[in-house]
């Protein structure tokens, strides 16, 4: 596999993530700890699935395939409703993100790595390259959902976008989800 190939794979994996800290990232209460957490258990966690992915191999990768992005986008699915339901309360404006629901919403978007490292990583016989793959998709991870948190946080300063953070974060989350399940 060329380099240039694992920075495309890297990308297209990174890509859910960073649209998951877009949209978690536009709710100015959310606080730095909580988006370099983030950052760290969705590169961590990318990182992660993909090195077991490739380290498993190819055992029932359709079954798992299927099985998992719904799995994942069920998951996405459900925060982004609890997110919609607080934005139409008055009386609550965030939903709390609870280390376990971090955790869980962390892994449901790197499920996607671990059937990458499990179809594209399994025909590979060294366990360093495994390795040094998995870290290039770590590495992309952690700097895409940092410029997604960037960019939200700009986004964030505009009222009609503050306003409505929940409402569009908990929607975007619900269509990530949609997308996990269908796609």
């Amino acid at each position: 596999m060329q380099a240039l190939n694992i920075i495309i794979i890297s990308i297209a994996l990174a890509l859910d993530a960073s649209g998951i800290a877009f949209s978690i990232g536009i709710d100015r209460k959310l606080k730095r700890y909580d988006k370099l957490f983030f950052i760290f258990s969705f590169s961590f966690f990318q990182f992660l699935l993909a090195f077991l992915g490739g380290y498993f191999g190819c055992l029932f990768n359709i079954y798992v395939f299927k099985l998992s992005s719904m799995m994942g986008g069920i998951i996405i699915m459900l925060v982004g409703i609890f997110m919609i339901k607080e934005s139409l309360d008055d009386n609550t404006k965030l939903v709390k993100f609870t280390f376990i629901i971090k955790i869980a919403l962390s892994i449901s978007v790197s499920i996607d790595a671990f059937v990458i490292g499990f179809s594209t990583f399994s025909s590979i016989n060294s366990m360093f390259i495994i390795f040094d793959y998995s870290i290039i998709i770590g590495l992309i991870t952690t700097l895409m959902t940092s410029i997604a948190f960037n960019i939200s946080n700009k986004l964030s300063k505009i009222n009609f976008i503050k306003k409505y953070a929940d409402l569009s974060s908990g929607t975007i989350l619900i269509l990530f989800g949609l997308k996990m399940i269908l796609f």
